[in-house]
């Protein structure tokens, strides 16, 4: 299996290198793929190095499947590139979420909508995958009406600059910012560019990726995210009304039955979810469950998951190892 990651040399492609290794994917030949200025440089995977190449020299040594983490712009204008020339991506920016010709896959969920045909599958939104792999079991039981989420989302989401303005400002050290203000010792509700309902575009993510996922249009979602500053995962507070009424029982037994959950929640010990657990690990972690007393029907959860593993390069990765299993690589 010739495998290329596409953005290697970023924080994502770094750790999309990493779950490579630690699962084992099936490897002949890795293909690091970066920007100009990266070309020539050494990449190590499993002790032995290679070199960074450019996108047309990826295309012209033929992988099976290119794992894309290189910004949007990058996607749009590599992807089809790729594709044509008989080659699975698998992307993980924004670029082809929306598009209703390409499939927007969480493996626990959708999957099995796969076929040899899709060869641009788009991966979605982090904060986005974590929700749904914790209210799809539910949705499925007691079909959901409406979901209130907010977030609290990793600097890690943003990239290298906004880590590195974070270690400046806990050193008192001026530097280049991410942010409009200073992250450190502050919650900002500014996550991505504001479109003109006044939402950003990462709140609406929430809302548009949610319902295609899922394959329901009348899903209702309303979304508010916030960075702070913590490196470990993103958290969310998820306010769902269902259709129909359920039993906290149940509701636990089929958390901790869906692939891909840990169930932390025992506030007699205070066992919940936090971004310092969820770092570094696959699972996405929900806790805190409890109904809401305020209207019928409705369920309050917390829920964390790493999002530079689940909510990025563990996903794609998952991706790929369901279309090996499948034969359609």
């Amino acid at each position: 299996m010739k495998v290329a990651v596409v953005g290697a040399t970023g924080l994502v492609g770094e750790v999309m290198l990493k779950v490579l290794s630690e699962r084992n994917f099936p490897i002949s030949e890795l293909i690091p793929v970066a920007s100009k200025r990266s070309i020539g440089k050494l990449i190590t995977f499993k002790n032995k190095d290679y070199k960074v190449v450019g996108m047309q020299a990826a295309i012209d040594m033929k992988p099976n499947v290119a794992l894309f983490s290189a910004g949007g712009n990058t996607s749009l204008e590599w992807a089809p590139k790729f594709a044509e020339a008989g080659i699975t991506v698998i992307d993980n920016s924004s670029a082809w979420r929306m598009d209703q010709s390409k499939r927007l896959v969480v493996p626990e969920i959708n999957a099995n909508q796969l076929t040899s045909e899709d060869k641009i599958i788009a991966n979605p939104n982090c904060s986005t995958i974590q929700m749904v792999v914790a209210l799809a079991p539910l949705h499925k039981k007691y079909k959901i009406k409406r979901i209130v989420v907010s977030t609290y989302q990793s600097i890690t989401g943003t990239g290298v600059k906004a880590v590195k303005q974070l270690e400046n400002e806990m050193a008192g050290i001026k530097g280049e910012m991410a942010y409009p203000y200073p992250i450190h010792q502050n919650a900002i509700p500014h996550c991505d560019v504001f479109e003109d309902n006044g939402y950003t575009k990462e709140e609406m993510k929430l809302v548009r990726e949610t319902q295609k996922i899922l394959d329901d249009r009348t899903i209702a979602v309303t979304a508010t995210a916030v960075r702070i500053p913590t490196a470990g995962g993103h958290s969310e507070a998820i306010n769902v009304e269902f259709e129909n009424d359920f039993d906290l029982v149940e509701v636990r037994h089929l958390l901790n039955e869906a692939s891909g959950i840990t169930v932390q929640d025992n506030i007699d010990v205070n066992t919940y979810p936090m971004p310092i657990y969820a770092n570094g690990k696959d699972d996405v972690f929900v806790g805190r469950i409890r109904r809401d007393g305020s209207q019928p029907n409705t369920l309050n959860l917390w829920v964390v998951s790493d999002n530079l593993r689940k909510g990025a390069a563990t996903n794609t990765i998952q991706i790929a190892e369901h279309l090996l299993k499948q034969n359609l690589l």
